[in-house]
């Protein structure tokens, strides 16, 4: 993490403004300090939006590994089989 990107709580209550702005600008997120310690982080949306999407694919990544590991997989032609029996079952009459 930049060094211009850890700020004071004070600097927050002062001019929340500019920090969001820079923020926005610069997609880092800026680290909220108090009392001399990390406290908080401002990050703007977009970026925040974006490592929650990345997140969620590694969860998802992590399930497969599990999965895989415990057993719980079929072959793709069983997938074939299965998926076609089921978008058979919903077709109307």
């Amino acid at each position: 993490m930049k060094l211009e990107n850890i700020t004071p709580i004070t600097e927050l209550e002062r001019d929340a403004a500019s920090l969001i702005k820079r923020a926005r600008e610069q997609r880092s997120p800026i680290v909220i300090t108090q009392n001399g310690r990390a406290t908080a982080v401002l990050q703007d949306v977009a970026s925040y939006e974006q490592d929650r999407q990345a997140f969620a694919l590694l969860q998802l990544a992590l399930q497969g590994e599990a999965d895989i590991a415990a057993g719980r997989t079929v072959t793709r032609a069983e997938h074939k089989k299965r998926l076609a029996a089921r978008l058979k079952a919903r077709k109307p009459a």
